[in-house]
């Protein structure tokens, strides 16, 4: 199958991320942070890898992207001018909006992810299948069992967006049990 994404266009997000992102590590370990935004984009890519009907370049760069606007002091406006409109609007609805209440968050962004199109939808289902790994040390099993329950909570919620991204988010909902029970 042909690919439909950009290598030139991977590896400006790919950069842009690791520029942004450089110092940080993943949570609980020394790895960069940028292996996080490798594992959900290759998660991103084998989803497109089923079909045709993706916008491959806006799922991918919205994959390496997607922490940019939550997690460092990029703003919307720079990844508009950056990489575009379509691009900076999958990657505001990915992030989270810090002036809710934390308990609202997870709602509000699914609700805004779900204005998108499907290859947004794509990627909050590739992070969190990449963020089913071990929970970080400090966390409490309650602490797993709520991401747990997130994690069924977004299924639910972005599942249609793509069968092989959302049985293998199952799969790793499934497997997650073991650092609960």
């Amino acid at each position: 199958m042909q690919s439909n994404w950009s290598q030139d266009k991977y590896i400006k997000a790919s950069r842009y991320a690791a520029e942004a992102h450089q110092g940080q590590t993943v949570p609980g370990t020394e790895l960069p942070y940028l292996l996080h935004l490798n594992l959900a984009s290759m998660e991103v890519i084998a989803a497109l890898l089923t079909g045709n009907q993706y916008d491959a370049d806006l799922a991918v760069q919205c994959a390496l992207l997607h922490d940019v606007l939550e997690d460092t002091a990029t703003t919307y406006k720079q990844i508009e001018q950056e990489f575009g409109v379509r691009i900076a609007d999958g990657v505001l609805a990915l992030s989270k909006d810090e002036n809710l209440d934390k308990s609202l968050r997870l709602s509000d962004s699914l609700k805004r992810i779900r204005q998108q199109p499907h290859e947004v939808w794509m990627v909050k289902m590739a992070d969190r299948i990449t963020n089913l790994q071990p929970p970080p040390p400090n966390w409490t099993k309650a602490r797993a069992a709520q991401y747990r329950e997130e994690a069924l909570e977004i299924h639910g919620a972005l599942k249609d967006a793509n069968e092989m991204l959302a049985a293998w988010l199952l799969a790793k909902i499934e497997s997650y049990k073991a650092f609960i029970e």
